[in-house]
């Protein structure tokens, strides 16, 4: 599997996936952490996913696509990561069908997660979402700066802060 694979070691905020262009692999995170982000008109950028240690991260319909992508990948950290191009990943589907079908699970339970995210987002307050986040994201709440975790959420970073405060008074 090592030959269809490419591990590379990433710096801190640099991009493994621009806006422009298509995104060409998978990428799976040995160490470190990613955002996945997108830029709006007023040039606010919208922090759509993370992905830390065993997780995989991608610009999915741009990879089974071959559209340019929206979306911008990001570093946070320094990092290390396994990308795999589409040849290769349908390559090792064919040839070992329970690879597929983990991998099926992963990608399902990414949709899960964001349409909670989306239901969580419409029907919950700021505190309710940063809460939300806490639960679902234990071990990146310390390890993400207060921008970061703001704009998942959809607020100021002082608004964080101010959420944060009242919690810690409760």
């Amino acid at each position: 599997m090592e030959e269809r694979t490419t591990k590379r070691r990433i710096k801190r905020r640099q991009m493994i996936l621009q806006e422009g262009f298509p995104c060409k692999h998978f990428s799976f995170v040995v160490k470190g952490c990613f955002r996945m982000y997108a830029i709006n008109e007023n040039g606010t950028e919208h922090n759509l996913q993370f992905a830390a240690e065993n997780e995989w991260i991608a610009d999915v319909d741009s990879f089974y696509s071959d559209k340019p992508s929206k979306l911008f990948i990001e570093a946070i950290e320094p990092s290390t990561i396994i990308q795999i191009e589409k040849q290769d990943l349908y390559f090792l589907f064919r040839s070992i069908p329970k690879l597929n079908r983990v991998f099926k699970i992963t990608i399902e339970n990414k949709f899960v997660e964001l349409q909670n995210r989306v239901l969580n987002n419409i029907s919950s307050n700021a505190q309710q979402r940063y809460v939300n986040f806490i639960e679902q994201y234990p071990n990146l709440a310390s390890r993400l700066p207060n921008t970061q975790i703001a704009s998942y959420l959809g607020i100021t970073p002082e608004f964080l802060s101010k959420i944060r405060s009242e919690l810690a008074e409760q």
